[in-house]
């Protein structure tokens, strides 16, 4: 059927009208929750006051306060304006339907410290043009979105620190009372995300707060990085008072701090590109809950990059110098790691790969044994293609996020392959987004999703795997048993909680 010739929805807070584009309609900048701003911030997101007018939501909103030089380097794109008054959302819908369609809701990445659901990655015709309802989600990012202190907890008389996965959850639950109204199915929604997105599908999965509020996940390039104990968060947040020169700071004080002063401040006070662990949100870790297999049942993808370790120079991480440190601590079983990486020579090297495996990699084999403990299927991915044009740049692989203007089919919205893809890497994005969105319609007992090669799930022990580009170039082959050995080793350094630093 078609939907009405103008884009008015009449949601539960209120009227809004978004504008035609071609085939779909795309509402931007619709609240979800009351702006968390003066006596809010670090609250839990409160409803929206409901509104009598018809609000025009034609243009994306502010996003949390971040850096936007740092945002547009490696983030996705220019955010725009900034504000703490950033709760809002995006919605695309084909126009013309047939009945309710799944949802896909996405998670922006960026270490909780920068990104918006409006960057041109994420635009989401392509994905709609395919079928689904495609929402994307601010939240608060940063000390704003992340943050503990004495004072607060005294004040609420709970614990709650991980304010920007309360914001998620909120938009969730705008998602269950109106996504009918744009045409899609309530009970059909996809939750996916890169990096920190993809680190929020997972905290959410084993969050009690977000149980029954999405059915399958995808989690892209997450990572094994511990997230932050209570007792660390809260000597953060008071050497943060301390640096503003708040000492047995109140609660109020501590609010009259300017939302821009936060996000310019350097190690130690940022904060870790991780949840903190000991909230309502979050009572335990979200890595302990997935090796106990207590996350929340459903399908889910997993997978990552082929040169994940590029983000991680990004932060400074002296890869080589990893190698070194185990060399003189003797950590780890430097010995073992040599026979789990003939062949590849130099410490640089040696470093870049082991340093990706234990952050990304692992996580793959992790999530995979973790749903098999809840009878759930698990396909799962290895991402190295690289656009002909780039070999020269990206001569590792794929580097962290460059999957995501093909989730998306956006490489020509998406910096910087816009200016050098051609018909065979816009093809290749073409069968990734197909991929996506099979999975987000499939019903729920499929453990084959449709492409250049059947996708089968890993399922009752079934080790398995999709190579998704061989070598940087076009491809896709089913493998089983996918770097196993090396998985299976830093699977158990990560249950014996030993980590880089």
């Amino acid at each position: 059927m078609e939907n009405p010739a103008a884009p008015l929805v009449h949601t539960r807070q209120g009227s809004v009208m978004g504008s035609t584009e071609a085939d779909f309609y795309v509402w931007r900048g619709i609240p979800f929750a009351a702006p968390p701003v003066g006596s809010l911030r670090w609250q839990a997101p409160r409803p929206v006051e409901p509104w009598q007018d018809v609000r025009m939501a034609t243009q994306f909103s502010a996003a949390s306060w971040q850096n936007s030089e740092y945002c547009q380097q490696v983030g996705g794109g220019d955010p725009g304006q900034f504000s703490e008054d950033c709760l809002y959302l995006n919605v695309w819908a084909p126009r013309v339907r047939e009945k309710a369609l799944p949802v896909m809701v996405w998670l922006h990445g960026g270490g909780f410290t920068i990104g918006s659901g409006g960057l041109p990655p994420y635009d989401g015709k392509q994905l709609a043009s395919r079928g689904v309802v495609l929402v994307t989600v601010n939240y608060r990012l940063g000390h704003l979105g992340f943050f503990a202190h004495p004072a607060l907890e005294e004040e609420s008389g709970e614990r709650l620190y991980n304010f920007g996965l309360l914001d998620q959850i909120a938009a969730l639950r705008w998602v269950q009372q109106n996504i009918a109204l744009f045409g899609g199915d309530a009970a059909k929604v996809t939750l996916f995300g890169e990096s920190a997105g993809a680190r929020s599908v997972m905290a959410l999965m084993a969050s009690p707060l977000a149980k029954g509020l999405f059915h399958k996940g995808i989690i892209q390039s997450s990572y094994t990085l511990p997230d932050t104990p209570r007792a660390s968060a809260l000597a953060r947040g008071e050497a943060i008072a301390a640096h503003f020169g708040l000492h047995n700071a109140s609660a109020a004080e501590l609010r009259n701090i300017p939302a821009d002063a936060f996000w310019p401040l350097a190690a130690p006070l940022k904060i870790a590109p991780a949840p903190i662990a000991g909230d309502k949100v979050l009572p335990e870790t979200t890595l302990d809950v997935f090796f106990a297999g207590r996350q929340h049942p459903m399908p889910v993808i997993i997978g990552s990059n082929s040169d994940e370790a590029s983000v991680m120079a990004e932060f400074g991480v002296d890869l080589a110098g990893q190698i070194e440190k185990m060399r003189r601590q003797q950590r780890l079983g430097l010995g073992i790691i040599r026979l789990l990486y003939p062949g590849v020579r130099g410490d640089a090297e040696l470093g870049r790969q082991v340093c990706r495996d234990m952050a990304f990699t692992t996580l793959g084999l992790v999530v995979m044994q973790a749903q098999q403990r809840v009878g759930q299927p698990c396909w799962r991915y290895w991402f190295d293609y690289v656009a002909q044009a780039a070999h020269g740049t990206y001569i590792n692989g794929a580097w962290h996020g460059n999957e995501v203007p093909y989730v998306f089919d956006n490489l020509l919205l998406s910096e910087p392959s816009c200016h050098y893809v051609n018909d065979d890497d816009l093809a290749f994005a073409a069968h990734i987004a197909d991929y996506w969105v099979a999975f987000a319609r499939a019903e729920p007992l499929v453990e084959v999703l449709p492409g250049p090669v059947h996708w089968r799930a890993a399922v009752r022990g079934r080790d398995r795997l999709l190579r998704i580009g061989l070598n940087k170039h076009a491809g896709f082959r089913l493998v089983k048993r996918f770097m196993r050995a090396r998985l299976g080793f830093f699977r158990r350094v990560m249950r014996h909680h030993v980590k880089l630093d």
